[in-house]
C-alpha cells in the first residue's frame, strides 16, 4: 500500500520526536550517573584543576563542596566545563584567596551560575577588574564576604576541619601576601593550600606557632622562588607537593631551586602543566591519586 505524503511526513516527525526524547533521556541519565559517581561520604576528594597559569582547587567531602579560586579568564570554558562534569549544583563554601586575575578570573561567573553558600576573602581594597566583577556578582545575589584572617575555622561536612592560617596582618605591599592559606584536616590526613603566599606571609605563619605538618603542600605562588622557604617546607614536611602552573609559562614556574629543594627532601611533585588535573583522594588514613 502506498503511503500518502502527509502520512509519510507524520511518520518522519514521529521518528524524529522519539530520537529527541531518547537523546534527552540518555543525557539526563548520563549526568545523573556522573553525579552519583562522586558520592563523597566517608572520604575527601581534592581536585587541583588544570587552569593553565593559575590556581583552582575543588574539595568535596561528606557531599559538601569548597571551591578555592577559579583560575584565569582565559581558561573560562575549560574551568566551567570541569565544574559541570562533577555534577555539582551548589558550592557550600568559596574562598577567593586574593584579587589577582589568575586566581579569581572566573569567580563572577561561578557566583552567577551556582547556588553558593559562605564566601571567604581577605579584607582588601583592590581595583583589579576581576575583583570588582566578583564584588558586583556577590552584590547582585545579596551575598556578603566573610573576611578571612588567621585563626578562623569551619567544617566541611562532619569530619573535615578547615583552618585559616593566613593572612595574619591587615596590610601588605604585595597582594600575594594577602592570600588565604588553608589547612584541611581529614582524620589522619592533611593538606596545606597556600594560594600565592610568599616569604613574608610564610614567616608570619611560622611565628604564630600553628601546627603546619601536612601530607600535601600546594606550593605558594605556583612554585616560585618567592615562596616555599626551607624553614617553611621543613615545618610542613609534606610527602607530596603540587605546583599549579601553565605549560611553558614565561615565569619559569615551578622554579628550579624549589624543584631541587623538594627532591632533596624526597617530596613527590605533581605539576598541572605536566600532569593536568590532579585528583587526590583521602579515606582519612591514606591519600592516593585517582
Amino acid at each position: 500500500m502506498k503511503l500518502k505524503p502527509k502520512t509519510k511526513k507524520a511518520i518522519v516527525f514521529m521518528v524524529i520526536g522519539f530520537l529527541i526524547i531518547f537523546i534527552v533521556i540518555a543525557f539526563v541519565k548520563n549526568n545523573s550517573q556522573v553525579y552519583k559517581s562522586i558520592d563523597t561520604k566517608g572520604k575527601l576528594l581534592v581536585h587541583f584543576i588544570d587552569v593553565g597559569q593559575g590556581d583552582s582547587i575543588l574539595l568535596m567531602a561528606d557531599n559538601k563542596t569548597l571551591l578555592i579560586d577559579t583560575g584565569p579568564n582565559s581558561k573560562k570554558n575549560e574551568f566551567l566545563d570541569y565544574l559541570k562534569s562533577t555534577g555539582i549544583t551548589k558550592l557550600d563554601y568559596i574562598i577567593a584567596t586574593h584579587p589577582h586575575e589568575d586566581h579569581i578570573g572566573n569567580m563572577s561567573y561561578v557566583i552567577q551560575k551556582y547556588d553558593i553558600g559562605k564566601f571567604y576573602a581577605p579584607k582588601i581594597t583592590s581595583t583589579t577588574d576581576s575583583y570588582n566583577s566578583m564584588v558586583k556578582a556577590l552584590n547582585k545575589k545579596s551575598k556578603k564576604i566573610t573576611v578571612s584572617k588567621g585563626g578562623m575555622s569551619f567544617k566541611l561536612g562532619s569530619d573535615v576541619l578547615c583552618e585559616i592560617l593566613a593572612p595574619n596582618n591587615s596590610s601588605y605591599d604585595n597582594l600575594n601576601n594577602y592570600s588565604v592559606v588553608l589547612k584541611v584536616t581529614f582524620k589522619d590526613t592533611s593538606f596545606l593550600l597556600t594560594g600565592d603566599a610568599e616569604k613574608e606571609s610564610e614567616d608570619e605563619i611560622l611565628s604564630q606557632k600553628y601546627i603546619l605538618k601536612a601530607d600535601v603542600l600546594k606550593l605558594g605562588h605556583h612554585g616560585s622562588s618567592t615562596s616555599t622557604t626551607p624553614d617553611f617546607l621543613q615545618s610542613v614536611d609534606p610527602k607530596i607537593a603540587i605546583a599549579s602552573c601553565g605549560i611553558n609559562n614565561s615565569y619559569g614556574h615551578p622554579n628550579d631551586e624549589i624543584i631541587n629543594l623538594l627532591t632533596e627532601n624526597n617530596i613527590h611533585l605533581f605539576r598541572t602543566d605536566l600532569d593536568k588535573t590532579i585528583i587526590l583522594e583521602s579515606d582519612g588514613k591514606i591519600i592516593k591519586r585517582k
